[in-house]
């Protein structure tokens, strides 16, 4: 009886630690390199496109060569989808506005710059959003006279598109602050939904004024023959606004986020792509901002965009 006892017993601790093994959360896959087997990059479009993989191939490229993971390009109609996403862990790096970035990090988003976008070799990361108009509208030459009018933005999450915008509408005295309310209260909001919808539906007419960035005017549309010289004017410039950033989830480790911010500042650069022969030429520039490549950023370049949050009391920068 004893034997069958202690044989009974012996086959009863094997099950439950087999139940338990089973149980057991399966520990996260990573590579030889130390990075998770699969990496999930989240985008908005800058542009109303129906496939942002085109901007992102170089870099998901020389990621996939120097990690050994398989790299992901999650896209999002919208800020908030991204910035949600990287609350809940199912996006590991986000591809945001500065405006963004810093809504996440008030939502307690445990992320951290992984580096800005610097437009040209050797430029600073930063740019400006403009006020724009149609070439031949003489009723309309600073922002002031944005007052009452159908005005395009981007989105309410959109830095360029929006926040920096209902600074200088609140500098001109155009409205109370910049809160959804008060920006209807004193003009006609629209929201285009892409820095290229916002200025193309200027240009045709869909809103008399607008707002956009101001590559986005200068140069990407022009370069597609979309905007001829001569079809918008500005009569506004922001101050120079922090560039839009990649940003990680701390969660990912200490060694895997270094080694990521290695990359990102190294070799996700047009100059580098293409000696590895992963694009050529204008193909080689990433994201829908068409830039050359990724330089250092730190959270606290982001300040400005507290201070602007500050002084336009705008709910998204809390929501």
């Amino acid at each position: 009886m004893k034997r069958k006892t202690l044989a009974f017993t012996a086959a009863l601790a094997a099950a439950a630690a087999a139940l338990l093994t089973a149980c057991a959360p399966a520990e996260p896959e990573v590579t030889a390199a130390g990075f998770p087997a699969e990496i999930v990059i989240g985008a908005i479009p800058n542009e109303n496109s129906s496939d942002l993989t085109g901007t992102y191939e170089p870099l998901i490229k020389m990621l996939e060569a120097e990690t050994g993971s398989t790299v992901k390009l999650q896209q999002a109609s919208d800020y908030a989808g991204i910035v949600e996403g990287m609350i809940a862990d199912r996006v590991d790096v986000a591809f945001l506005g500065p405006f963004s970035y810093v809504i996440a990090t008030t939502n307690e988003a445990d992320i951290k710059p992984l580096g800005a976008l610097a437009g040209e070799k050797g430029e600073p990361s930063g740019y400006h959003a403009l006020g724009i108009t149609q070439g031949d509208n003489a009723g309309v030459n600073d922002i002031k006279d944005f007052a009452g009018k159908d005005t395009c933005f981007v989105d309410p999450g959109s830095t360029s598109g929006f926040l920096y915008p209902s600074a200088g509408l609140i500098e001109a005295g155009v409205a109370a602050s910049g809160k959804e309310s008060d920006i209807s209260a004193a003009l006609q909001p629209i929201y285009a939904g892409g820095h290229d919808a916002s200025a193309l539906s200027v240009k045709n007419g869909d809103c008399e004024v607008g707002f956009a960035m101001q590559s986005m005017v200068e140069e990407t549309l022009p370069g597609k023959g979309e905007l001829a010289e001569g079809d918008l004017k500005s009569v506004w410039t922001s101050e120079k606004i922090p560039g839009s950033v990649f940003a990680v989830r701390n969660s990912l480790g200490d060694d895997a986020t270094a080694k990521l911010t290695a990359l990102f500042t190294e070799k996700a650069n047009a100059d580098y792509f293409e000696s590895q022969g992963y694009c050529q030429d204008e193909d080689c520039l990433i994201t829908g901002e068409h830039a050359w490549g990724v330089v250092p950023a730190t959270d606290t370049d982001y300040d400005g965009i507290r201070t602007v949050c500050a002084s336009t009391k705008s709910e998204k920068c809390e929501s």
